[in-house]
């Protein structure tokens, strides 16, 4: 894994570990900061790993942008700066690996952001999400952007626009998170989820992931068509023929991809 200076990318067996290292600055995101996050997740990505765990130094998950960096820009600056989170957010979303974020302290506007953009996400009790640009001066327009696809329409509406935080057991209620756990049992949780989700076959894993996203929120039969297709190829891949044979021949299956 590359060196970096704002975040730590380590990897352990089938899982890589980004975690945000900005502590001092409670792992805002500035422009640098954002570029190497989406380096590393394009760099595990690329790699044969099976898992990537997004997580954070410090006290605080993320504050979301860095006001720093927002404040000295202008206007096709700050465009530019959206655009580079956006497609760190889409990168997430599009890598073959499940990607699981590893929430502890305050998720906040762009913070929150991340969150809704991992596949999945276990919390520790003690943290909090929120999209606070409803009672401040900048609206969180594109961190609503996954959080509403998580959350629904009038949760959404009620996160945006007070601005207040939410618990962990109110994230979960929404669906902005799979599971809240004691602080003290966080990693376990994440490594106890993120291993059931990654076994089985890779490539069937991978193709099943992006076609989900791709089928998510378009009209039914377009999302059948979709899915249709993709499920019909998918069945002559060396995992699904592997998979079948084993059902049939009542033996573990042996995963070659």
């Amino acid at each position: 894994m590359g060196e970096y200076e704002h975040i730590l990318v380590k990897r352990d067996g089938d899982t890589v570990t980004i975690t945000m290292n900005r502590a001092a600055r409670r792992n805002s995101l500035s422009a640098e900061h954002l570029g190497e996050l989406l380096a590393a997740f394009r760099e595990a990505g690329e790699s044969d790993a099976t898992g990537i765990v997004l997580a954070a130094a410090g006290p605080v998950f993320s504050a979301g942008h860095d006001f720093g960096d927002v404040a000295s820009r202008d206007l096709m600056g700050v465009r530019e700066l959206l655009t580079l989170c956006t497609t760190l957010m889409r990168t997430m979303e599009s890598v073959p690996q499940v990607v699981i974020a590893r929430v502890h302290g305050l998720a906040t506007a762009a913070g929150c952001q991340l969150v809704a953009s991992c596949d999945l996400a276990v919390a520790a009790e003690s943290s909090g999400f929120a999209l606070p640009g409803g009672k401040g001066g900048w609206f969180c327009h594109t961190p609503a952007v996954p959080v509403a696809r998580a959350i629904g329409r009038k949760r959404l509406m009620e996160l945006a626009l007070t601005g207040d935080v939410i618990d962990a057991a109110t994230a979960l209620d929404w669906g902005l998170v799979n599971r809240v756990v004691p602080d003290d049992s966080l990693d376990e949780a994440v490594a106890d989820l993120l291993g059931r989700a990654t076994r089985g076959s890779r490539a069937s894993k991978a193709m099943g992931k992006q076609t989900l996203y791709a089928q998510l929120d378009r009209p039914e039969a377009d999302a059948y068509a979709i899915a249709v297709e993709v499920m019909a190829s998918a069945s002559q891949l060396p995992g699904a023929r592997e998979g079948m044979a084993a059902f049939l021949e009542k033996r573990k299956p042996d995963w070659t991809d």
